[in-house]
């Protein structure tokens, strides 16, 4: 099993969590962040680095965004990997809990 990173995430992506990972599973994108499921050992010390509370554990992803699960998979084949905190981007704060993000998901 492994974590997911869920829509909280979107426009936000606070790397916080990629700085304690040890095993370098995240993968980052235009504005946003996933985890490789093959790389994530389940240790989820990344959990409570996440200031906006997207990291899940696969069994625990909230109703209605289940379709992370298979995202974080496809995305991290394509996305490089990310191994250094890095600063947030400049309207994160705008973002913050901001409902109903996936519209805004940049894949490419």
């Amino acid at each position: 099993m492994a974590h997911v990173v869920c829509e909280s995430c979107i426009n936000c992506t606070d790397t916080a969590c990629v700085a304690v990972c040890p095993v370098d599973c995240f993968r980052v994108g235009p504005n946003f962040l996933v985890i490789d499921p093959d790389e994530c050992i389940d240790c989820a010390v990344c959990v409570p680095e996440c200031p906006e509370e997207a990291i899940y554990h696969e069994d625990d992803v909230p109703a209605g965004q289940e379709e992370f699960i298979a995202l974080n998979a496809e995305l991290c084949q394509k996305w490089p990997s990310i191994t250094r905190q890095r600063p947030r981007p400049a309207d994160a704060d705008k973002w913050h809990g901001v409902p109903n993000k996936r519209q805004h998901l940049k894949t490419e």
